[in-house]
């Protein structure tokens, strides 16, 4: 069976979730580079992997996808390794909710309105920061009141609710506002802290 094709850029936060899982999982693949922001624009061929220019985007012996979280429970599902998905479908459910609302109300406050906010613009627009540290406290919230007991979100099992999360909280703690905001979350700063030193977390690191 011919090893999967990661298409996307390492610095891209979806891009990572997809890595993760399938570092988890134990699975050799390839990452092709492909940077979504480079001056001369979204290659022509990539748009038949992904016709909406974004990433990442895979494939595996033939078979295409789009869109991180089907990428991630196809990786789950394809490959021997460890489960990332709960057997009970409550659980399964609860997964589900948690990468949808860090899709929905995380990721854009916490990694472009906080984060890239601070990093890239100068002078940073100080309210859209406000705004996107109001949204990610609500967010951080919500993951606490979610969070089961145990080490990982949904308990004592790995799954993929935690490699969605951890990536997107990663860029967020690029920044001071974001981990001082996530330091007032004991119970998540100490979930991530478990999560970040997973050799597969380290082995997805930007390099540089």
């Amino acid at each position: 069976m011919a090893k999967p094709v990661l298409y996307g850029a390492d610095y891209s936060v979806y891009v990572r979730i997809a890595r993760v899982a399938l570092e988890e999982k134990g699975v050799s693949y390839e990452l092709v580079p492909l940077d979504i922001f480079a001056a001369d624009g979204i290659p022509a061929w990539y748009l038949e992997h992904h016709p909406f220019g974004r990433i990442p985007a895979f494939e595996h012996d033939g078979f295409r996808l789009f869109e991180t979280g089907a990428i991630a429970r196809y990786v789950d599902e394809a490959f021997e390794g460890p489960p990332l998905q709960p057997a009970d479908p409550r659980g399964r459910a609860r997964m589900s909710q948690i990468a949808g609302m860090l899709d929905a109300y995380g990721y854009r406050a916490m990694v472009w309105d906080v984060a890239v906010e601070r990093l890239e613009k100068k002078p940073a627009d100080e309210k859209l920061i406000a705004d996107g540290l109001s949204k990610a406290e609500t967010v951080l919230k919500v993951l606490t009141a979610l969070k089961a007991k145990g080490s990982w979100l949904l308990g004592d099992q790995l799954t993929l609710a935690d490699l969605h999360a951890a990536p997107i909280i990663a860029y967020f703690t690029k920044v001071a506002d974001g981990r001082e905001l996530l330091a007032r979350f004991a119970d998540i700063g100490d979930w991530y802290a478990r999560l970040t030193a997973r050799p597969s977390f380290a082995r997805t690191e930007k390099a540089g």
